[in-house]
């Protein structure tokens, strides 16, 4: 059985977020990436408590595609750490599975 992932991350401008997007769809690292936001967002960096708006996306695609996918979002990311975090699919609509199956690059 093949082991579907959805991959979160997310990216400070729209337009960021929206060429991100396109880039793992164009190298079919997800079958299918959506945008939502603004979000706002609280965290801790560097000692204190920041915040900032974002943009998150929601990337579909396989476990066996997270490495290169990860690398993909690293590779033109701006921030120094970004969220990038896996969560697996455990169950989906048979035909939804299959098509995100087939628009995905080959598994090796």
């Amino acid at each position: 059985m093949t082991h579907y992932i959805q991959v979160l991350t997310t990216l400070p401008t729209a337009d960021t977020a929206r060429a991100m997007a396109r880039k793992l769809v164009e190298r079919r690292l997800a079958a299918c990436v959506q945008i939502s936001g603004p979000i706002e967002s609280v965290y801790w960096w560097q000692g204190q408590i920041d915040s900032s708006s974002e943009w998150r996306l929601v990337a579909k695609s396989r476990t066996d595609l997270f490495p290169k996918l990860e690398a993909a979002i690293r590779e033109d990311h701006p921030y120094e750490t970004p969220e990038i975090l896996a969560q697996a699919i455990l169950a989906g609509l048979p035909e939804y599975l299959e098509w995100l199956h087939h628009e995905l690059a080959p598994a090796e």
